[in-house]
């Protein structure tokens, strides 16, 4: 819980420190897109920099988080075969039992003899 507070808090900062900085930087700039070149504003060239970026980073997250539950589900199903299969293979379980029991029989073949 703290780490994800800890996390919304710090990409929320940097929000504003980009959202800060595009502001103050709203002169236009010659863009060159190799086919063709253009005069946008430097808050617009920022923005979609900054906007681009996160969706790149987003989409290499999601795929790394799609590879982690995939082999996570592959575990949990190995887990669950070798479960099986220790509990196929083990031994019956010996049941404790107390000096009572072990001197009974004794003292009842001394008694009908």
């Amino acid at each position: 819980m703290m780490k994800t507070q800890t996390m919304l808090i710090s990409a929320l900062l940097f929000a504003f420190v980009i959202a800060l900085f595009a502001v103050i930087n709203v002169n236009s700039v010659q863009v060159n897109f190799m086919f063709a070149k253009t005069q946008i504003p430097l808050i617009l060239v920022i923005l979609a920099s900054t906007l681009l970026g996160g969706l790149v980073i987003g989409l290499f997250g999601m795929v790394r988080v799609f590879r982690l539950q995939r082999q996570v589900k592959l575990l949990n199903k190995q887990v669950n075969e070798l479960t099986a299969e220790m509990e196929k293979n083990a031994k019956p379980e010996l049941k404790p039992f107390s000096i009572d029991e072990v001197a009974a029989p004794q003292a009842r073949t001394l008694v009908d003899h």
